[in-house]
């Protein structure tokens, strides 16, 4: 080969060299728009003790402090199955289970804390991890455990006692936020703990759809043995709502539970749910920073619709609100006066069912509007529809130009105060609403500016 030759073949390959490179930067730079989608939001991740003991549970960890490092807020969830069992049978104890779930007796239960005390620092090792040249070098993460789960006991069903097999009483959500806040991921072992000082086993699947509806989290991740959920004829079903998850032919029992598990946490109020793959490495960077993703979405939001009220709308108000009227929560509205305010009012919608209503009254000439009747049903409380539904309704407000909104509330000062609104004087209302203004109510006055 002449020196021409050599020549030519050296600048092919420097050709292919560079466009490979320049397509790696190109990927990186439209990963942009995640990262800043991603920045400061809340993620919780459902890891059950078969992904701690997978070979790609490193390269998991080393992912997860990557989402660390671009500012995302995480909680990881571990579960500890696989390692209880092993420790039972080296125990020679039986696994003891009654509707899939352990009964953890006083012999057992020393088991379950010796794996899941176990997996959990094994897990804080791998997150402390910091060696030169690897994904780790120089990640410096913060990990916070604790007892951040309340637990109550199951008791007895059906006549089986299940020991220290318990559920998920309480998330403190304040603790949680607040090492979220300074930066820590936060690491929740299957153990809760009662008022009582005793020590419960809990499911993985419990802790993680509490925690993800509670801290109010953009997304629930849950990692399973395969990519996402597959249909029937083994094509992966790349997104779903919570309302079609019964329509879909699927047949693997472990696709099924993860299912299960993104439907509560749907029907709880988390707006996402993400089922990816813990066996293949980079699933969650590409889940999270590609277009296609590489698991199964599994949404809520064609599950409940939010929408402008209509006149046919009126019925299924005015049994939302009745309860609340009754009670003396909020003023009473005629159906006559709902009619011609309805336009004002906006719902969530379930099944064709009326779940929750909220309304906006604009007062233009003061630049602000009022918020009122912001009401649940009693079936679907604690899912933050409530937020959901003033979130919509101020960004209602600025589309028409308005820089505040106000609220008159009797009982729920301290829920408008969480959503950011400050107590204020009855002279900061508009005028018009000033003639208006109950004296015997003499609810208080709380705006927020938006």
């Amino acid at each position: 080969m002449g020196n021409l030759d050599k020549l030519i073949v050296i600048k092919s390959l420097e050709d292919i060299v560079t466009t490979q490179g320049r397509a790696h930067i190109r990927w990186f730079r439209n990963t942009a728009p995640y990262i800043n989608a991603h920045r400061g939001k809340t993620f919780v991740l459902m890891l059950g003790g078969e992904a701690a003991q997978h070979e790609n549970f490193a390269n998991i960890i080393h992912d997860i402090a990557l989402l660390n490092s671009l500012g995302v807020r995480l909680v990881l969830v571990h579960g500890s199955r696989p390692q209880i069992h092993q420790r039972l049978q080296r125990a020679g104890l039986a696994s003891s289970l009654q509707d899939n779930m352990r009964i953890t007796d006083s012999d057992a239960m020393e088991h379950v804390k010796d794996a899941a005390g176990s997996l959990r620092a094994q897990i804080e090792a791998l997150l402390s991890m910091g060696l030169p040249n690897s994904p780790m070098q120089g990640s410096r993460m913060r990990v916070c455990s604790g007892n951040f789960v309340t637990a109550r006991p199951i008791g007895i069903v059906d006549g089986v006692d299940f020991h220290h097999t318990g559920k998920v009483r309480r998330i403190d959500v304040t603790g949680i936020r607040r090492q979220l806040e300074d930066g820590s991921i936060v690491l929740l072992s299957p153990l809760g703990y009662s008022t009582t000082g005793e020590i419960f086993n809990l499911a993985l699947e419990d802790i993680a759809v509490h925690c993800a509806s509670d801290i109010g989290a953009d997304k629930l991740l849950l990692f399973g043995d395969s990519a996402g959920i597959n249909a029937a004829d083994g094509s992966l079903i790349r997104q779903c709502t919570a309302g079609e998850i019964d329509k879909l032919d699927v047949q693997n029992p472990e696709q099924l539970a993860l299912l299960h598990t993104a439907w509560q946490a749907c029907h709880a109020g988390v707006s996402r749910c993400q089922i990816i793959s813990y066996s293949d490495d980079c699933a969650l960077l590409e889940e999270l920073f590609t277009h296609d993703g590489s698991g199964t979405l599994v949404a809520n939001d064609d599950y409940e619709k939010a929408r402008a009220a209509d006149i046919e709308d009126v019925g299924g108000i005015l049994e939302l609100i009745a309860p609340l009227e009754h009670e003396g929560i909020l003023l009473k509205r005629s159906r006559e006066l709902l009619e011609t305010e309805i336009s004002q009012f906006r719902l969530l919608e379930r099944d064709g069912r009326a779940i929750a209503c909220a309304a906006l009254y604009p007062f233009p000439e003061d630049g602000c509007g009022e918020i009122a009747c912001i009401v649940s049903h009693p079936d679907y409380r604690g899912g933050r529809r409530g937020q959901r539904l003033l979130g919509e309704l101020e960004r209602e407000a600025r589309r028409q130009g308005l820089d505040r909104v106000f609220v008159l509330t009797t009982q729920t000062a301290h829920w408008f105060i969480e959503q950011g609104f400050s107590e204020s004087s009855r002279d900061a209302l508009p005028g018009a609403k000033q003639s208006l203004y109950n004296l015997q109510r003499n609810s208080k006055v709380f705006f927020k500016a938006l």
